[in-house]
C-alpha cells in the first residue's frame, strides 16, 4: 500500500466530477457532440411522427412514413421530412406489410418475424414487403423477377431496401431534417382533440372506459364563483392598520400579488359604537302612562342598543330616543 494514496480524496464533488461523471451540465462542445450521436428509429415507426405506422408509405430511398402524416407535410413544405430534399407525393409507394397470428410483421414467404436486425426489402411495382433472404434466394439467384405473391414482373432496380442492418444511417434521428428545423403541420382536428382529457390516454381497459363514460354522464361542473366585491375604506371606516395583503402575497404563492398598502375596513358596529358619546334615553308610552328610562350608552353601547331593540319589539307605539341612535 502506497503512502498518500488518498490525499486527493475530497469530501465534496469537484466541478470536473460533477460535469463528467454525475450528470451535470456539460460544456457546449460536449453537448453538441452528444446531439450528433446515433439515435435509431425503429423500422415499424413513421419517420415523421416517430410513432408506429398504420398505413405505411415509403420514398424511393426506402424511408417509411404514415400516409396520415406525410401527405399534409408534403402539401405544406414540399420536401422529404428526413432528408430535406424536394419530393412529390406521387412518388410515394404504398407498402403491404404481412402480419402473423401474434400481430407482428413478418416475411410472407419465409415467415421470419422482422426485427431490428432483419434485412427488409420491398418491391416497388407491388409494394409487397419481404425479407431480403427470400428475394435473394427465390428471385435474384433463380433469376425469377416476378413478385413472390402476385407474379407481377419487376426489375432489379425495383427492389427498395427498407432496412439494412449494415447501413442504418437513414434511421438516425439526429440527422432528420424536420427535427433539426422543427418543421410541423398543425392539424385543426388534432388541436380540437387535445382539448379532450382522454386524448392522452393511448390505451385503456374496459373497466377504465366504463368509469370514464359514467363520469361524463353524471359529473356536473361546479357553479361559477361570483367575484367577491372588495369593500373600500372611506374616511369613517378606515382603520389605522393595513389589510396585510402585501405581506401575505410576499410570503405565500397562494395569495394574489399586492404591491400597495390599503387600510383595513372596520366593521359597522365598531364605527357605530365609537361615535356614542352621550347617555341614551327610552320613552315608552302605554295606556297606563309614560315610562322613561336612561342608560349610560357611552360606557355600554351594545347594552343600550339591545334595550332599544327590545322596546321596539314590545309594542308598535314605542317612541324611542337613544342619543345618537335617533339619527341612525
Amino acid at each position: 500500500m502506497g503512502k498518500r494514496q488518498h490525499q486527493k480524496d475530497k469530501l465534496y464533488l469537484t466541478t470536473t466530477e460533477w460535469s463528467t461523471i454525475y450528470g451535470g451540465r456539460r460544456p457546449n462542445a460536449t453537448r453538441q457532440a452528444e446531439g450528433s450521436e446515433f439515435k435509431r428509429l425503429p423500422f415499424d415507426h413513421c419517420a415523421l411522427s416517430l410513432q408506429p405506422f398504420e398505413h405505411p408509405l415509403c420514398t424511393p430511398e426506402g424511408i417509411i412514413y404514415d400516409i396520415m402524416n406525410i401527405v399534409p407535410f408534403i402539401k405544406k413544405y414540399g420536401i422529404d421530412p428526413a432528408s430535406g430534399k424536394p419530393i412529390d407525393a406521387k412518388k410515394l409507394i404504398r407498402l403491404n406489410f404481412a402480419k402473423n397470428a401474434d400481430g407482428k410483421y413478418h416475411c410472407p414467404v419465409l415467415y421470419k418475424v422482422f426485427n431490428e436486425n432483419t434485412h427488409i426489402v420491398a418491391i416497388k411495382t407491388t409494394g409487397n414487403v419481404f425479407s431480403y433472404d427470400a428475394v435473394d434466394q427465390l428471385n435474384l439467384r433463380a433469376k425469377n423477377f416476378k413478385d413472390l405473391l402476385t407474379d407481377e414482373p419487376f426489375t432489379r432496380q425495383d427492389i427498395i431496401t427498407l432496412q439494412d442492418p449494415s447501413d442504418l444511417e437513414k434511421f438516425n434521428l439526429s440527422r432528420f431534417h424536420h427535427l433539426k428545423h422543427n418543421l410541423k403541420v398543425i392539424d385543426p382536428e388534432e388541436e380540437r382533440m387535445k382539448s379532450d382529457p382522454k386524448y392522452t390516454l393511448r390505451k385503456m381497459n374496459a373497466e377504465t372506459r366504463t368509469i370514464l363514460d359514467t363520469l361524463d354522464k353524471e359529473y356536473k361542473p361546479p357553479a361559477e364563483k361570483t367575484e367577491k366585491v372588495v369593500k373600500k375604506a372611506d374616511k369613517f371606516n378606515a382603520a389605522h392598520y393595513s389589510t396585510g395583503a402585501v405581506a401575505a402575497s410576499f410570503t405565500s404563492t397562494v395569495m394574489e400579488v399586492a404591491t400597495a398598502h390599503e387600510p383595513a375596513v372596520l366593521a359597522d358596529d365598531v364605527v357605530r359604537y365609537s361615535m356614542v358619546k352621550k347617555k341614551g334615553y327610552v320613552q315608552l308610552q302605554t295606556t297606563h302612562g309614560t315610562s322613561t328610562s336612561s342608560c349610560t350608552a357611552m360606557r355600554c353601547p351594545k347594552r343600550a342598543r339591545t334595550s332599544w331593540d327590545s322596546a321596539r319589539r314590545v309594542t308598535t307605539t314605542t317612541r324611542s330616543s337613544i342619543g345618537p341612535y335617533a339619527t341612525s
